[in-house]
């Protein structure tokens, strides 16, 4: 697997694990549309990848993302001014499609969130499978106060902390902590910003008791959830089951339960 060349983020891939850390400390990781493109061909990179069982995705500089970065907006406005009437609609729908590639990701995606976690960052933390957060981030969706819209974030949130909650945040741009974002099911666990890395290699020691092949069908199966009828889903599933229990991965947790030890996918991450 090749990683591509980035200016915007660092990767580093340790295993089965991609460390992709925004770099642009010095504008809180706000999201330039060089990162979202940087984003977009590291997961492609890695899409295909079944060696690849879990994405890091972190903030330099105590950070995670301050929203969509203010100057592609200007750029934007000025390419809208020349006449280009797609310009606004181009710049925020790349963002979007760069949240449902990392949405669709086959590896999990585990979000570590501390600092600003807001706008653009806030729409990364709702389609993490894993949220782990700092209890003194600052989570909020700010559009509104600056007369946009949370528009390519909106569907996700809503997916992630249901339509009540989505609707007061959205329409109030309530700021809040790490230990409210628990509380609201928008993150899974939260510890002290000292803790995160701690609790960042609890959660890749349990991901190492899961069958690689066995999480990739898995996530597929819930994310189908949302957009297939019941009975589709569920005829699917029973196929993957049955491709699992005769596969090589479920004889291999089926002999390591009989023999009282760890299966070997185990040691692999």
């Amino acid at each position: 697997m090749a990683l591509p060349d980035t200016e915007h983020l660092l990767l580093r891939r340790d295993g089965g694990v991609l460390h992709i850390t925004l770099n642009r400390p010095a504008a809180r990781n706000a999201m330039s549309l060089t990162m979202v493109s940087e984003l977009q061909r590291s997961f492609d990179a890695v899409a295909d990848d079944p060696t690849l069982r879990a994405v890091v995705l972190r903030g330099a500089g105590g950070h995670f993302c301050a929203g969509g970065d203010i100057k592609d907006m200007a750029t934007a406005r000025a390419q809208a001014a020349a006449g280009d009437a797609d310009a606004y609609l181009r710049f925020n729908r790349q963002f979007g499609a760069m949240l449902e590639q990392a949405n669709a990701l086959p590896a999990v995606l585990i979000c570590v969130l501390e600092g600003a976690v807001l706008g653009g960052g806030f729409g990364l933390a709702c389609i993490a499978d894993v949220a782990l957060a700092a209890d003194d981030a600052r989570f909020g969706l700010p559009e509104t106060s600056l007369g946009i819209l949370p528009a390519q974030i909106a569907p996700f949130v809503v997916q992630r902390v249901g339509l009540t909650q989505a609707r007061r945040l959205a329409l109030t741009g309530a700021r809040f902590d790490g230990r409210k974002a628990a509380h609201w099911g928008l993150v899974h666990e939260v510890a002290t910003a000292a803790e995160l890395d701690t609790l960042l290699t609890e959660t890749l020691d349990a991901l190492r008791h899961c069958a690689p092949a066995a999480n990739r069908a898995t996530k597929a199966l819930l994310l189908k959830t949302l957009v297939q009828p019941l009975d589709q889903v569920l005829d699917q599933a029973a196929a993957d089951f049955a491709a699992a229990v005769t596969g090589d991965e479920g004889a291999e947790g089926t002999l390591a339960f009989i023999q009282k030890r760890a299966p070997r996918w185990a040691e692999e991450i």
